[in-house]
């Protein structure tokens, strides 16, 4: 009897013995198999980098590079049509990118193209390959961009796709909305499954990371572009005013013009009128950049065309206030102080146009004195009531004595507290360093608004002047 209970006992150990090994070797295969899952998932998604990343290195353009995640992902996924939407530059729509031939459409589709469809089936593509989505719609895509959420959907249950399955999921790179994607199969096909997720996951971030670095790259190449245009404008800005000041009998010129950006709304010009008489010019453009630069510019021309064709200095700021005008927009607007050199007697002409009043020293008296002639702004009026305020004023400059023109780049310069080098500053600099000559006081002035403002120096455009006679 103990014989026959010890061989009973032994049998059962030897059948759970057997029994754990099928079990273990049960669990080793189905770790096996999740093993090769999860190797055949990275694999795929190591194929779609390795897409992506020689897609950059052989400098495909835009529409190629979403043309590839789309098509790869259907690859990696094995589904059967896709579509990526982008968001504007402003994040109030999304665009479409790209569209499979085929594709169910993510958003609701108007009546009136549903009618065209009837007729023409290419209408549906053709509206949906068009038109943008705004966030505030209905639809899935709209709501995708809402929520950010990833989401999986069955075969019939939403009714935009009543015979599909699809995943469609947000593009999401540092927190900031690239775009949407979805990828879908037919009734027919086998669907998506809870597995699939994580590896669209993984895919939605890589397009994410690709589509983030190609806005980047292509704002820096549209930037490059854009600065060696600003490079371009400024050399031909450089031409357009002079290289050199003048030699004039009699007196002393010197001028210096800075730009706070690539090009300056300010100009300045001396116009030889023949004889001994010299026009010298100083304007200011209402603004900045590239729009004030180019009313500059066509300033520039009616000036001097006119300035060889009137005697006056009131008559020429009258006849370039009525070729400007009709050309100029009603927010803009350009101030000019102009006036006439004779260099004989020493006798100066100055009119204005709504600009800064010139500052005149006088060496008899070592004091300075604004120049006030009324007149109003280029480009505001016709002409009925800038002829009638614009006036003339006359003088004579003694030796020792200079003018200096200027534009509110000067006096309006300001610190990091917030103090103005102010006209009261400008006097003075200009009263101190009038006996050293028109180069002496351009010099003295530019230095001094630099001590003051230091590395704001070019807060707007800046341009100085100084006349001195001998």
């Amino acid at each position: 009897m103990w014989t026959f209970f010890i061989s009973a006992l032994l049998a059962s150990l030897l059948a759970a013995v057997i029994i754990g090994r099928l079990r273990s070797k049960r669990k080793m295969r189905g770790l096996e198999l999740k093993l090769q899952d999860l190797q055949k998932e990275e694999d795929r998604v190591f194929d779609f980098l390795h897409g992506i990343g020689a897609a950059f290195s052989e400098g495909v353009g835009s529409s190629e590079l979403h043309r590839l995640i789309v098509e790869s992902s259907l690859r990696i996924l094995d589904a059967q049509s896709g579509a990526l939407y982008l968001t504007n530059k402003s994040d109030t729509a999304l665009t479409p990118a790209f569209i499979t031939h085929g594709c169910p459409p993510f958003v609701e589709i108007p009546t009136h193209i549903l009618r065209q469809a009837k007729a023409s089936p290419a209408a549906i593509e053709s509206f949906l390959q068009l038109q943008p989505v705004r966030k505030e719609a209905t639809g899935l895509f709209p709501e995708c961009w809402r929520t950010e959420a990833t989401r999986l959907i069955q075969s019939g249950s939403d009714e935009l796709l009543p015979a599909h399955s699809a995943i469609l999921g947000p593009l999401v790179y540092r927190h900031r909305m690239i775009g949407v994607m979805a990828l879908v199969n037919p009734i027919s096909a086998p669907p998506f499954e809870e597995k699939d997720l994580k590896v669209f996951r993984a895919i939605a971030e890589q397009s994410a990371f690709a589509l983030y670095n190609e806005a980047v790259y292509l704002e820096a190449g549209e930037k490059k572009l854009l600065d060696r245009d600003l490079e371009i404008a400024r050399d031909i800005q450089r031409i357009l005013l002079p290289d050199s000041d003048p030699v004039f009998p009699g007196y002393e010129l010197n001028a210096m013009s800075l730009a706070a950006r690539h090009v300056s709304g300010d100009y300045f010009d001396y116009i030889p009128l023949g004889g001994d008489r010299l026009g010298v010019a100083i304007a200011d453009v209402s603004g900045k950049g590239v729009p004030a630069s180019l009313i500059m510019a066509m300033c520039r021309g009616v000036l001097r065309r006119e300035a060889t064709a009137t005697a006056t200095a009131s008559d020429v700021l009258q006849r370039v206030n009525f070729q400007l005008y009709p050309d100029i927009k009603e927010d803009m607007f350009i101030s000019m102080a102009y006036l006439i050199l004779e260099g004989g007697a020493g006798r100066v002409t100055l009119a204005r146009a709504g600009h800064d009043a010139p500052l005149l020293y006088r060496a008899a008296s070592d004091t300075v004195e604004k120049l006030n002639p009324k007149g109003m702004a280029l480009g505001i009026d016709s002409g009925e009531v800038f002829n009638r305020v614009c006036a003339d004023l006359s003088f004579v400059m003694e030796a020792g004595d200079c003018i200096l023109l200027y534009t509110d780049g000067a006096t309006e310069a300001m610190n990091h507290e917030g103090l103005e080098y102010g006209i009261e500053r400008l006097t003075e600099a200009l009263r101190t360093s009038a006996p050293h000559g028109a180069a002496g006081v351009v010099r003295h002035i530019s230095e001094d608004v630099r001590s003051l403002t230091g590395a704001d120096f070019k807060h707007d455009d800046f341009t100085l002047i100084a006349i001195s006679k001998k």
